[in-house]
């Protein structure tokens, strides 16, 4: 998400969300996400690929194989252009599991009165009594006494080697099946929520899911990202994110993702494809600005995919960067969108933008697909809505220091002012939609417990949506509310207030609000 810094459009009480706050000091970001993209654009981890084929017959991924608000799904390190995630949020996970070893062991026996070989002086070492004929006439009764306890001696050994062997075996045996049991149920501990959640008449059909009566499709729209869609671990999963549409299908008719990392664009329109709802989704691409366009193309070619395997019926949009200008700033040193600064990352941008309409065009699809950009609401550049369809503004009352009972009027003003007012002053008119908007209900740590005028709590998100949702669907208002569910890295990864923006939490269960009922556009 982006802050966007909003204290040149608020009273000079209310502090700088930058100033003084670590954990403000963002874009709000995506869910591609390219969290430690690296030069090569190889993520060093499981792709989670989901063989794509013709449309007529997509088929299907057994996939084990977002970034909405408070902090991009992919934070960007503006100091050395890496994306930083937390060890993987999916934590718990291990990709397929780690492959048992194996290991053999070898007993060696010395020839030391257990190799049964004769030695000069007979068995053990002990001289050989000659016969009164002066002749050898065999062993005497002690040596023979001696070589049968040899041989009992051996026969133990052997025993024992054999029965030690079988131990080891065994116990090797015990170990490989712990060990794949601990790597499967790990493997499945961060996803395998989803299993139960959403009921259905025919468990082989995920398009009869039993619908929830708490779940009103009273939502514009939801900023979602697949859970464990960050490079390099890619662990979401097809039946994660089935259960997530059944859901958010409840409760709108749209979604917003931020990047096309990890396969999540099959997968979400693979989910919709099975579920059968009626669902429009807006695509994301998130590029980053130190990359040299790495992560563009990765992205790209993949969403190239998706779209030649599902077509696009479910697609609302594309969206090429997420706060690209505010991240570009703070990695040159810039603070004004429309500064010298600001236009030589809008340039980049430009050019991502005109190469997307450009695949477009190349593919020959049956419907003109919108191409837009999405920025935190400060930090719009010019020259960039001048060549987009549509603009995505991240909104965000909390990090205005705004109360929650004046956020929702808050949010509506400075939109309308600061982004709906200037698109209609340019030839174009793009069209402008609220990317991310919400409260956070709980913090991590004392110090990010309010944003000084309001605290962090379910019961400020009730009376957020209780006095935004439904008079911004009266007044025509397009938003994607921040955000579907909580995503426990980026608590881990940043603290504060940034994991707990969910209408859900991790695990998928309603937190304890009230939907409003009124019915979305």
């Amino acid at each position: 998400m982006s802050a966007g810094r909003y204290t040149d459009h608020v009273s000079s009480s209310a502090r700088d969300p930058f100033a003084d706050n670590p954990s403000n000091d963002r874009g709000y970001g995506q869910g591609s996400q390219d969290y430690n993209y690296n030069p090569q654009g190889g993520s060093g981890g499981q792709s989670n690929d989901i063989p794509l084929q013709p449309a007529a017959n997509p088929g299907i991924f057994s996939s084990s194989g977002y970034t909405g608000v408070p902090r991009n799904d992919s934070e960007v390190d503006l100091a050395s252009g890496q994306y930083s995630t937390p060890s993987i949020l999916a934590a718990g996970r291990t990709q397929g599991g780690n492959q048992p070893y194996y290991a053999s062991s070898g007993f060696s026996m010395s020839d030391r009165g257990v190799s049964g070989g004769a030695k000069p002086e007979g068995s053990f070492g002990f001289p050989v009594r000659p016969s009164s004929s002066g002749a050898d006439s065999g062993p005497s009764p002690w040596l023979q006494q001696q070589q049968k306890r040899e041989k009992r001696s051996k026969l133990l050994i052997w025993g024992l080697v054999v029965a030690v062997v079988g131990i080891a075996i065994i116990g090797i045996v015990i170990g490989v099946v712990v060990s794949k049991n601990k790597n499967k149920n790990s493997s499945s501990s961060s996803s395998s929520s989803s299993k139960g959640i959403v009921k259905q008449t025919d468990p082989n059909d995920p398009s009869t899911f039993v619908k929830d009566s708490r779940l009103h499709q009273s939502f514009y729209g939801l900023a979602y990202t697949p859970a464990d869609s960050q490079l390099p671990g890619c662990g979401n999963k097809l039946e994660d994110v089935i259960a997530d549409i059944q859901l958010m299908s409840q409760l709108t008719k749209r979604i917003r993702l931020y990047g096309s990392d990890c396969n999540q664009t099959a997968l979400v329109l693979e989910a919709i494809k099975r579920t059968k709802v009626d669902m429009q989704v807006w695509l994301g691409n998130y590029p980053i600005p130190t990359d040299n366009g790495v992560a563009y193309k990765r992205q790209k070619d993949a969403m190239q995919k998706a779209i030649q395997t599902y077509g696009t019926d479910n697609i609302g949009g594309i969206t090429v960067g997420n706060e690209f200008i505010l991240n570009y700033l703070g990695a040159n040193g810039g603070t004004e969108a429309n500064s010298a600064v600001g236009d030589q990352g809008a340039a980049l941008l430009l050019a991502d933008i005109q190469d997307t309409r450009d695949m477009l065009t190349s593919m020959n699809l049956k419907k003109t697909i919108p191409v837009g950009n999405s920025d935190a609401g400060s930090y719009f550049n010019t020259k960039v809505l001048e060549a987009i369809d549509y603009g995505m503004a991240n909104v965000h009352p909390w990090f205005a220091n705004v109360s929650v009972d004046a956020a929702a009027a808050w949010t509506t003003n400075f939109f309308q002012e600061q982004n709906v007012d200037v698109a209609n002053k340019l030839s174009n008119k793009p069209q402008m939609y609220i990317a991310e908007t919400g409260w956070p209900t709980q913090s991590s740590d004392a110090g990010n417990a309010n944003n000084g005028a309001s605290p962090a709590s379910v019961a400020g998100l009730q009376t957020f949506m209780d006095t935004f949702v439904c008079q911004a669907n009266t007044n025509g208002v397009g938003y994607f509310f921040f955000e579907f569910f909580d995503e426990p890295w980026k608590d881990a990864q940043f603290g504060g207030v940034e994991g707990w923006w969910g209408l859900f939490t991790k695990d998928r269960q309603l937190k304890n609000i009230t939907i409003p009922t009124c019915t979305a556009p």
